[in-house]
């Protein structure tokens, strides 16, 4: 392998030649060198828009030159268009403010600045840390690019998974809201609904975590920028932290703004560990609706089997003819791994001293995952299963007819008591409820027929 050297202030770093990072980054390779897992690419996209936003800002307060913005911006542009992923090399397991990362994005975006500069025959230099770190610190940079790219993520890949998901088993709850079933809890046999208020109370679920979730998210666009090293803004000019950020709204679309104390902004993540705490209420929501679906689906002859699921695949490599609930199983292991991220988060948030929490990389890792994970789950969850959801109304119209919890119509009418025995009786003899009931003496066959109408006891106007 061809390489060059590099220098930093702690001496010469040979750098592959092909690669355009330089000598901190490279150390970093060198002495970090534990797990597969990278820094997540949202997260270099994101330094792509705060360092672009950042020279559009030096330049506007006389801190830069015009060649020196233009070629740091383009260079910026070739990251945020996703052209230069193969010079961001560096796992999340580095120092715990992401210094390595900020470095990483400096050097890189210096080298191919420079290269545009010296394509123009232009005679200046742009350096890292002097320019392309100009009013910054690793301190607030770090954060800042955390919740660019958090909100850019939940925009682009929790939200319309979601509303996916929403909306299917909404046009599901309208097509079944006449299929009477029977409905569960604990367990065991209750009282009768219908399979679109079954459904509707998922769809419920869903538009509650999407509320809580965009009401939570507003809480990462206050962002560090402006900071520098410890939050009194040092070597940066008092207007930096809130151009830049009115500068990135008109990059991304999103309404960032600059936060009011940086010495919050720098040493504490409450607000991420709130964004995901409404992840978490989606991701128990998920469990919940997968497990529901693969309940109602087990069988096909000696489970519940009262809808059919699409059958994507083989389901055992020795049981011929074997379909399983494949989605619901992926979908559950998602939410599992998202409930352990949040004790992550939760924990890491909790660290660091004094002016600088020192566990961001994992914190922005653990909620990256979660929201792709939570975005790619959902849809495929929706494309391969959800809408494929079908009733089985023949079984379902058969465990309806065979519940013992039909008798609950009869309370008002001869009492709790009196109805508890007909149930009773209907187990012990293996009766017919109808059977049971006239044979108490309690009702006759004509207040049996009259009072036992499971389309009188669902309230088809609730949902």
């Amino acid at each position: 392998m061809d390489f060059r050297i590099e220098k930093d202030t702690l001496g010469q770093v040979q750098v592959p030649a092909s690669k355009y990072w330089g000598a901190q980054t490279q150390r970093s390779r060198e002495n970090f060198s534990i797990g597969i897992e990278q820094m997540p690419i949202e997260v270099t996209y994101a330094f792509g828009e705060l360092k672009k936003a950042a020279a559009m800002v030096n330049y506007d307060l006389g801190k830069l030159s015009l060649h020196k913005r233009d070629a740091i911006v383009k260079a910026c542009n070739e990251i945020i268009d996703g052209e230069l992923d193969d010079h961001f090399p560096l796992v999340v397991w580095q120092t715990g403010s992401g210094t390595q990362s900020n470095m990483n994005a400096n050097e890189v975006i210096a080298y191919r600045a420079n290269f545009f500069l010296e394509e123009q025959s232009i005679g200046e230099r742009v350096h890292p840390n002097d320019d392309v770190n100009l009013s910054q610190s690793s301190n607030d940079t770090f954060p800042t690019a955390m919740h660019i790219a958090a909100y850019k993520s939940i925009c682009q890949t929790v939200f319309p998974s979601l509303k996916k998901l929403t909306d299917t088993f909404f046009e599901k709850e309208e097509a079944f809201k006449e299929v009477i079933k029977i409905g569960r809890t604990h367990l065991q046999d209750a009282t009768p609904l219908t399979l679109g208020q079954e459904i509707s109370g998922w769809r419920a679920m869903l538009q509650k975590s999407h509320n809580m979730i965009q009401e939570a998210s507003k809480h990462i666009l206050c962002l560090a920028i402006g900071g520098t090293a410890v939050g009194t803004g040092i070597n940066a000019h008092p207007e930096f932290g809130e151009r830049v950020a009115k500068q990135l709204v008109l990059q991304t679309g999103f309404p960032f703004h600059s936060s009011d104390n940086k010495f919050h902004a720098l040493t504490s993540h409450d607000d991420i560990v709130h964004v995901h705490g409404a992840l978490k209420a989606l991701a128990a929501d998920l469990m919940k609706i997968a497990n529901d679906i693969r309940w109602l689906a087990s069988g096909p002859r000696s489970g519940i089997g009262e809808i059919r699921i699409p059958a994507n695949e083989p389901g055992s490599s020795i049981m011929p003819g074997k379909v399983n609930p494949t989605q619901s199983e992926a979908l559950t292991m998602i939410s599992a791994q998202v409930m352990g991220n949040d004790a992550t988060i939760g924990f890491a948030a909790s660290q660091g001293n004094f002016e600088l929490n020192v566990f961001k990389p994992v914190i922005i890792y653990n909620l990256l995952q979660s929201m792709r994970l939570l975005g790619d789950g959902m849809k495929t969850f929706n494309d391969k299963c959800a809408v494929g959801i079908q009733p089985n109304v023949d079984v379902i119209a058969g465990h309806v007819n065979h519940s013992l919890m039909l008798v609950t119509a009869l309370n008002p009418h001869i009492g709790y008591e009196k109805a508890a025995k007909i149930a009773k009786l209907a187990f012990e003899k293996e009766l017919t409820l109808k059977e049971a009931a006239i044979e108490t003496g309690y009702v006759t066959e004509d207040q049996y027929e009259q009072w036992i109408q499971p389309i009188d006891m669902v309230n088809l106007d609730r949902t």
